[in-house]
């Protein structure tokens, strides 16, 4: 039953990646000055990484038992 839990968090941080990975590659092409491109490029990369994050956390929570985070406060 847990395992059905973790399907659309799984699946909503797959998508949400995909589309940073376009945003990603788009923004590696598109001719604007290095310096933009650099700060555009790793605020995607943070933006994936807290993704990851976030979806690591959630699977710890549902596995934990603690589905209701409205439980802790």
């Amino acid at each position: 039953m847990k395992s059905t839990k973790l399907i659309a968090p799984i699946i909503i941080t797959i998508f949400t990646v995909i589309i940073l990975m376009l945003y990603f590659f788009l923004w590696s092409i598109v001719p604007i000055p290095a310096p933009i491109k650099v700060v555009l490029l790793l605020g995607l990369l943070a933006l994936m990484g807290v993704s990851v994050y976030t979806l690591v956390e959630r699977i710890e929570e549902i596995r934990s038992g603690e589905e209701d985070d409205l439980s802790k406060y």
